[in-house]
């Protein structure tokens, strides 16, 4: 099994179901309501889990009812906790409104999360045995940088998603070694709207990226090689949150097992395209099997695979990896 580390959020969702969402000062019925686990961090830990990654996560949940339940969500994914703190206050919440277009807006109060600013004992030993370090931008940045430190000093691979999109400090970007950010992130952190000129521009300071563009699929590109675009499979979007966090966890799963890159590329697309069609975070992440039948359909489909049931009476646009919100 493929060892990764994640170090990142933990939060939980507060969901609210739409048909439209309200514009500034208008208030709108919604249609539903649930409250789930998310946050960047451990929406990652529980897709590369059920993608067949042997996964260890580095967080901090409050001293509630939340962070109890944000544990076990963790552990019942097959995510071990040891290294998820619980301290006093409250844990992390994420106030999420999804559309009937599969779109969604969501504001994060960090909670426990901000109180982890750095590396604690046993951190370093968690991080040393990974093949690779997830992180993402929902801790501290001082956390982010000691934890990215700490895998370059190892030789474990860093792969950091740039969200919530913030200036990066150089020291950070020099011990990544995948950036995986959205095109819109792409286009905060570079200044171009183009993902391909964004990508040659972030290679500048990384090695790799990958730059998610929702249906269009996804572009990769590397020091040294042409740009290779992998296209989106066609589904009919339910709820985009947490698909690129579905994405990110597949796509290292996959790089850790040897696969070459545009194969582990389609194959996390496939994960993330199944994620679309379902509603919630962890809740829609697909099992290593699911992808695994879902990506021999697609391949046997000439014009790839046929759009899933929807289970929900309101479906929406196809979609691909892309629109994961600052949260979940």
């Amino acid at each position: 099994m493929t060892a990764i580390t994640v170090l990142g959020s933990t939060n939980m969702d507060l969901v609210a179901y739409v048909p439209k969402a309200p514009r500034l000062g208008e208030t709108v019925t919604g249609r539903a309501f649930r409250t789930v686990p998310g946050g960047k961090g451990a929406n990652q830990a529980v897709a590369a889990a059920r993608s067949g990654g042997e996964v260890v996560m580095i967080g901090a949940v409050g001293a509630d009812e939340f962070g109890v339940r944000l544990r076990s969500a963790l552990a019942s994914a097959g995510v071990e906790t040891a290294g998820l703190r619980t301290v006093e206050g409250a844990s992390g919440t994420a106030h999420i409104t999804v559309d009937d277009e599969g779109g969604n807006s969501i504001i994060v109060i960090p909670g426990a999360n901000a109180l982890l600013t750095g590396l604690e004992a046993g951190d370093e030993a968690r991080i040393a045995r990974a093949g690779s370090l997830l992180l993402q931008l929902e801790l501290p940045l001082s956390a982010v940088l000691a934890g990215a430190l700490c895998a370059r000093a190892h030789g474990v691979r860093t792969v950091l998603t740039p969200a919530p999109v913030q200036p990066l400090p150089a020291e950070l970007l020099a011990a990544v070694d995948l950036l995986v950010p959205n095109e819109h992130e792409a286009a905060a952190l570079t200044g171009l709207t183009d993902p391909v000129q964004a990508a040659g521009a972030l290679l500048d300071d990384v090695p790799e990226v990958v730059i998610t563009v929702g249906a269009a699929g996804v572009l990769y590109a590397a020091r040294g090689r042409e740009p290779l675009t992998v296209p989106a499979p066609r589904v009919r979007a339910v709820d985009t949150t947490a698909a690129g966090d579905t994405f990110v966890g597949a796509l290292v799963v996959a790089l850790g097992e040897g696969r070459p890159v545009p194969e582990a590329l389609r194959w996390a697309s496939y994960a993330a395209a199944l994620s679309v069609q379902r509603p919630g975070a962890q809740d829609s992440m697909p099992t290593r099997t699911e992808t695994d039948a879902f990506a021999l359909a697609g391949r046997n489909t000439e014009n790839g695979p046929p759009p899933g049931p929807d289970p929900d009476p309101h479906p929406g646009r196809a979609s691909g990896p892309e629109p994961d919100g600052a949260s979940s």
